[in-house]
């Protein structure tokens, strides 16, 4: 995989994390252990496309 190809590929899985973590925080009683989960890898996702972006 190239490496555009594959801060494509972060920047969708970030996306798609966003979604799911705006979803969470909606629902009537959001769980606050699956936020923070979603949110740690959100950031984890964000901080591995910054590395590559200056690689």
């Amino acid at each position: 995989m190239s490496l555009q190809a594959h801060i494509e590929s972060l920047k969708e899985k970030h996306a798609s994390l966003e979604v799911r973590i705006a979803d969470e925080d909606h629902r009537p009683r959001p769980d606050d252990m699956v936020l923070s989960r979603l949110k740690v890898e959100k950031l984890r996702v964000k901080e591995e496309m910054e590395r590559l972006r200056g690689a």
